[in-house]
């Protein structure tokens, strides 16, 4: 029988304490998949590597709130998975944080690209998702499930604005924001499917006014 090694409390928390550091710290994480800008860019170069003058700055400010939301979506999903009791929500919860974790590389990936660099607010995004994720996912598994059904409605509205937003000469941030977008909604749906419960009205509020706060800092810093 192979051997499975139990992690001790402290253990887990080490574990945790490493992954933040390298989710709000790392400046270019390696993703599991290919990022959708290479994979389109596979047969002739669509792509240029470069968008040039302010619109460079702009773009790296829009993929710099991305990289951020990601961050904090590590952060969220990992805070609702610590203190989820039921084993198949708490796997789903992984699941998707490491879809997210590509998101992530992606997103880092492109502000290299663009010769820039992610938010030194990092870390600060990090923890406050966490103790979210956390609260989130102490209020019951139904509200859990809600709660990421709520974060994916938000993600998906930016997103598309982003999309809008976007210099025209950046297909490359654009095909990238554009397979979030699917995924997102995919993590969405699949909370739906499993039981989420619809949060009482205030939440949404409060959850949207905090993404704005990260938007406008995350933009410039």
């Amino acid at each position: 029988m192979p051997f499975e090694r139990r992690f001790s409390w402290f253990d887990q928390i080490l574990v945790e304490i490493d992954h933040a550091l390298r989710t709000s710290l790392a400046s270019v994480p390696v993703a599991q998949r290919p990022s959708p800008a290479a994979v389109a860019d596979a047969d002739r170069l669509l792509y240029p590597p470069m968008v040039c003058g302010e619109a460079r700055q702009h773009a790296a400010g829009l993929m710099r709130i991305n990289h951020s939301g990601e961050v904090c979506a590590q952060a969220l999903y990992l805070g609702q998975a610590r203190v989820a009791k039921n084993p198949t929500l708490r796997a789903h919860l992984q699941h998707a944080a490491e879809e997210e974790a590509d998101h992530l590389a992606w997103c880092a990936q492109r502000l290299s690209e663009l010769q820039s660099t992610p938010s030194r607010l990092n870390p600060f995004w990090y923890a406050g998702s966490y103790c979210i994720g956390i609260l989130a996912g102490l209020a019951g598994d139904g509200y859990n499930l809600g709660f990421v059904v709520e974060t994916e409605r938000q993600v998906e509205s930016h997103l598309q604005a982003h999309l809008m937003a976007l210099p025209a000469e950046d297909h490359a941030s654009r095909a990238i924001l554009a397979q979030m977008m699917v995924e997102e909604a995919c993590h969405a749906e699949a909370a739906k499917a499993a039981g989420a419960r619809a949060l009482p009205a205030p939440i949404p509020r409060i959850m949207a006014a905090c993404s704005q706060v990260m938007k406008l800092a995350a933009y410039r810093i």
